[in-house]
């Protein structure tokens, strides 16, 4: 009992640690999600426009803006598309309601997946944030006394991301080779350029490899300059130059995957900044895809890079496949409450372009693949100790 003024005030023993343990909680639960949506942003917002840098459709910083734009666009619309994804990864269904009702559980959660997702940015490796969320769920329903509704995990999360990417390989692969067929019977041909940036230099016959790479080399020489040798389309499409119509199909075909992205992820990481109780499912959107738009921005360099130029040679045409097969298969996904991950379903579609083509590089497929093995149990590790801590 305290006695102020000359007023006398009763304090409860323990009632003010409990409420400042509470705000604290609060606190963590706000920066653990913004983290997990920057995480996000480096790992993912990339994935969407790298066959635009890896086909050398546009420059590294063009496929940058359109994949931020894109992506935060697919972010606001989660609030009205993906109700049913936001409420999935809220936990319920997966574990008890009373342990969902634990906010050190959605602290847990999203401070697990963030640091899974984070440390995999930085050593450039494309993982799962979905996976990495899962992962972190079970660690921490592990460290509880709750069960897991192992059903639920294996049926509705589990099912979905393990065969989306042999979905997206398959669909690939057929797919490209048959908009092949189609170039060919509509008399559109390729031809192999010597390219200055953006500008062509010179035309050589197709398949004229060594004397494209001697040519390109005294190019070099001579204009003081990088030459590169390059695989483009010739003809017309419906009385429009090839080139730049698939150039534009391909642009439209990137902005549908960011933005299929930002549609499936966001109410993912929405639903663990929910604990907040000041934010709501609209304003939660809001803060995650800003923070998944700077994530992008600052973070995306060597994602950027393996995805790219890590997995396979490609050309636009080749990137414009992979492309519709991922903004399809997400999209569709997101609407049905499917909680697929636009990165295995992207790179799975990579990995079909580079089977069709057999420029696939299987060394660094191999360490992707290994990545993604271990993202579950990392996350669920990390998870486990952090509830450990919290309770």
């Amino acid at each position: 009992m305290l006695r102020l003024h000359g007023r006398v005030r009763i304090e409860l023993p323990g009632r003010g640690r409990k409420d400042r343990s509470s705000i604290m909680i609060v606190l963590l639960a706000l920066i653990a999600g913004i983290l997990l949506a920057y995480a996000n942003g480096a790992n993912d917002n990339f994935k969407g426009v790298a066959t635009l840098y890896g086909s050398d459709t546009t420059t590294y910083r063009r496929a940058l803006v359109w994949a931020t734009v894109t992506t935060a666009a697919g972010s606001l619309t989660a609030v009205w598309l993906a109700r049913e994804l936001l409420e999935r990864f809220s936990g319920k269904g997966i574990v008890p309601d009373a342990l969902v009702a634990q906010n050190e559980f959605g602290v847990a959660v999203a401070l697990a997946a963030g640091a899974t997702v984070m440390l995999a940015s930085r050593l450039g490796f494309p993982i799962s944030t979905t996976h990495a969320l899962v992962g972190a769920m079970v660690g921490a329903a592990g460290a509880s006394s709750f069960a897991v509704d192992w059903h639920v995990l294996s049926s509705k999360l589990m099912a979905p991301l393990l065969l989306s990417p042999l979905i997206a390989i398959l669909v690939t692969a057929v797919l490209y080779q048959m908009f092949r067929r189609t170039r060919i019977a509509m008399g559109i041909t390729k031809e192999t350029c010597l390219c200055s940036g953006r500008e062509v230099v010179e035309v050589v016959p197709l398949g004229s490899g060594a004397m494209a790479m001697t040519r390109a080399e005294e190019l070099s020489i001579t204009l003081g300059t990088n030459v590169s040798c390059r695989d483009h389309y010739a003809g017309n499409l419906v009385g429009i130059d090839a080139r730049q119509s698939l150039d534009t199909m391909h642009f439209l075909s990137a902005g549908m995957v960011s933005f299929a992205r930002g549609l499936n992820d966001t109410p993912k990481i929405a639903a663990l900044l929910l604990i907040v109780p000041a934010l709501n499912s609209l304003t939660a959107s809001v803060v995650c895809g800003l923070a998944i738009a700077i994530g992008g921005w600052f973070g995306a360099k060597k994602i950027a890079e393996k995805l790219s130029h890590g997995i396979t040679e490609m050309n636009a045409g080749q990137g414009f496949s992979a492309n519709l097969v991922t903004s399809v298969l997400v999209v569709f996904a997101s609407r049905w409450g499917l909680p697929v991950s636009t990165t295995h379903v992207s790179c799975g579609a990579l990995f079909g372009i580079g089977s069709a083509t057999g420029q696939a590089n299987w060394k660094s497929i191999g360490q992707i693949l290994l990545a993604w093995v271990t993202t579950l149990p990392a996350a669920a590790a990390i998870a486990w100790f952090v509830f450990s801590v919290l309770t």
